[in-house]
């Protein structure tokens, strides 16, 4: 397999739930970009992204889980020459792009060092094209005002898309619009700002030279930073579970639940209602596939960002072997301890763990909505 001298790599970035996925699906259902080779790099401790994402006959190569902007640029050279090597052997179809899907929590200033004439730590083979950032117009404003890595997304990016405008409770005014293109532009003055509803997803991913210089002084005072910080000793670590990454702030935590037998959709419902009416703003991400016991053999995809909580999707089969409920947390100052609590406590049918789980949970994190415990408690005893 003869590949190109040197081969094009976009970074697709924006905050936790902006929707790269979903937008990296729609491209990928296009036959013309099939030898596109998709990398996806997870957060938390327990891959689920890239049951997410169409293979077909796209290459899928996963990251090892952790922020690959914290594992300085080791895995992302390794990744690619792994790639390059697969498709020059025959072991999978040549590629003339690569897309990094990158962290919700991800650092661009990391890759894109690793991109540089100077660096070239990601090979020769390999060049930056292109930093595609998502920014979702329901939550995007409050995310950019209490996470510095939106920021930073929004900064690095050459092509800025917009997303669920058309989840918008009502359409906004041309001074509505002004407006957020306003900020976005103060944000970015160089970035092509364009909507997903009407963008051809072609052109976000056609290569294209990619500059930081253009990007601005604070990113080019981000990547000299950066590079400043990589030659010292620990800069960043995101392995194991349960982590708490030094880069994106103590309080920033991700873990993982697994269940082995199906629950009751209802019973999954109580849980992310009551752990989205207690944590709110703080609960930054959910994502995962889960087993219910009225179809367990066509799982439910479920998402939750911040405050919003989206329609689980049911797929028409599982996408691995795997037919264990798996959910992702990706959370701001919030113990895993009790999460864990209120779901043992929702999906046990044993009314005495059931209520002691409930109090054990409470007292960390459920305390503004006792009433519903309270509610959801009785309903359980009258039900058994």
């Amino acid at each position: 397999m003869t590949l190109p001298d040197r081969i094009p790599v976009f970074l697709l970035s924006g905050f936790l739930g902006s929707g790269k996925s979903t937008l990296l699906n729609a491209f990928l259902n296009d036959p013309a970009v099939e030898d596109t080779a998709v990398i996806i790099n997870e957060f938390g401790d327990i891959p689920v992204d890239h049951l997410l994402v169409r293979q077909g006959e796209t290459t899928i190569s996963q990251v090892s889980t952790g922020c690959l902007c914290c594992s300085d640029t080791t895995d992302i050279r390794q990744t690619l020459e792994d790639l390059q090597s697969a498709a020059s052997s025959g072991l999978t179809g040549g590629f003339s792009r690569v897309i990094v899907e990158m962290s919700g929590l991800g650092d661009p200033a990391p890759l894109v060092n690793a991109f540089s004439a100077g660096d070239n730590a990601a090979g020769p083979a390999f060049y930056l094209a292109g930093v595609v950032t998502l920014f979702d117009t329901v939550t995007g404003a409050s995310t950019i005002e209490n996470h510095f890595e939106a920021f930073k997304q929004i900064a690095f990016a050459d092509r800025i898309v917009l997303t669920k405008t058309d989840l918008v409770e009502e359409p906004k005014t041309s001074t509505e619009c002004s407006g957020l293109f306003g900020e976005l532009r103060a944000l970015n003055p160089s970035a092509d700002i364009v909507d997903r509803q009407s963008v051809d997803l072609s052109t976000l991913f056609s290569p294209r030279p990619y500059t930081a210089v253009e990007r601005g002084e604070d990113v080019a005072g981000w990547l000299a930073l950066e590079a400043a910080l990589a030659l010292e000793d620990g800069h960043g670590d995101a392995s194991g579970s349960d982590t708490v990454n030094l880069r994106h702030g103590s309080g920033i935590r991700t873990f993982s639940i697994v269940r082995d037998d199906p629950l009751p959709k209802s019973n999954l419902d109580q849980f992310f209602d009551l752990l989205q009416n207690s944590a709110g703003q703080r609960l930054l991400r959910v994502k995962g596939i889960v087993a219910t016991s009225d179809t367990p053999e066509k799982p439910l995809i479920v998402h939750a960002v911040q405050h919003v909580v989206s329609e689980p999707v049911r797929l028409g089969a599982w996408p691995d072997e795997d037919r264990r409920t798996r959910l992702v947390f990706i959370t701001n100052g919030i113990d895993p301890g009790p999460v864990r609590d209120l779901f043992a406590a929702v999906t046990n049918t044993t009314p005495f763990s059931f209520t002691k789980s409930l109090k054990v949970a409470g007292a960390a994190i459920l305390g503004p909505v006792s009433r519903t415990f309270s509610n959801l408690t009785s309903t359980s005893r009258r039900s058994q």
